[in-house]
């Protein structure tokens, strides 16, 4: 087989049998594609995927590292890509040995999730709350969105995707697809359910997409929302409302998780709520609460200043 058809079946492989998300799919294909194609630049045409080796996996590190396009995890992201690529040739028994033994990823820095502070979201609800209550159908739909990203813990797929039949219990909750197909049911606490209703009722006529999709979000051209069209709007709406920093969908996920764990809530329940399948990817939000009481004993506390402080 050469390189085009390797690639192929192994597309196939983690698209119809492994499940995964069409965005996922596509990063693996842009992953391999661009190995390929550095490896018929750098080796020549005769560069056979099946006869790669931990030196060529290397150089390719270290040719993405040179460019400096990509961060780290980024370049973490793309090795791990190829990793599973050749996890996948072992077991099919196109090749017989491990070449990624010797393989290390690069050093990245933890960065902590980014957050809106609880007073500043307190505006943003109070101005989507209005424009549910008396924007255009385009301010209205906005508002529901950045709602339900908020109150949810919605991933941007999750969203895009939602359906009315998703909805159960006369909307109290909401049955979520998430990544690698696993279902969760997130709860809708009476105010967002209320809104969601009256949304329904105000605006749609059954709600039916041009495609025949039952979806809750439409574009102004009838069609389920796309990724961009929600980014951009979100972007939008935080920032009308003062949102300083870095103004995305998955903020407000980081966001949900971080007023949950500063308000009490378990661990255990957050990383059910948003979907994680490890709770460590849960526990870096304790991070942010840590930075949160750093911050409020180096204001409050009477010895948090000068010498004093060594004196405890």
């Amino acid at each position: 087989m050469n390189n085009r058809n390797l690639i192929d079946k192994f597309i196939t492989y983690i698209a119809a049998e492994r499940r995964y998300s069409p965005l996922t799919v596509r990063n693996y294909l842009h992953d391999l594609n661009s190995f390929e194609e550095w490896g018929c630049s750098a080796c020549g045409k005769d560069f056979s995927l099946r006869e790669v080796t931990a030196t060529d996996v290397g150089n390719w590190v270290m040719h993405l590292t040179d460019t400096g396009r990509l961060k780290s995890s980024s370049i973490n992201r793309a090795v791990a890509t190829l990793r599973s690529f050749y996890r996948y040739m072992r077991r099919k028994g196109i090749i017989n040995h491990d070449i990624f033994i010797s393989v290390q990823t690069l050093p990245t820095s933890r960065r902590l999730p980014t957050f809106v502070p609880k007073g500043n979201m307190d505006e943003v609800v109070d101005t989507v709350l209005q424009r549910l209550n008396d924007g255009s159908w385009i301010e209205r739909r906005d508002a529901l969105i950045v709602l339900m990203l908020y109150a949810c813990g919605l991933r941007l797929a999750e969203l895009c995707n939602i359906d009315l039949a998703d909805f159960e219990n006369d909307f109290t909750s909401l049955r979520v697809l998430g990544k690698g197909d696993k279902t969760r049911i997130v709860p809708l606490v009476e105010r967002v359910s209320r809104e969601v209703k009256r949304y329904l009722a105000q605006n749609f006529e059954g709600n039916i997409c041009f495609s025949q999709e039952n979806a809750l979000f439409l574009s102004k051209r009838g069609e389920r929302i796309s990724r961009s069209d929600v980014q951009r709007s979100v972007a939008r709406l935080l920032r009308e409302c003062g949102v300083q920093g870095k103004c995305s969908p998955h903020v407000l996920r980081h966001t949900f998780a971080t007023h949950l764990l500063n308000d009490g809530a378990d661990l255990r329940e957050i990383q059910e709520l948003m979907g994680h399948s490890s709770l460590s990817a849960t526990q870096v939000y304790t991070h942010n609460n840590i930075a949160q009481l750093q911050r409020i004993y180096s204001t409050a506390h009477p010895r948090s200043a000068g010498e004093s402080s060594d004196r405890l």
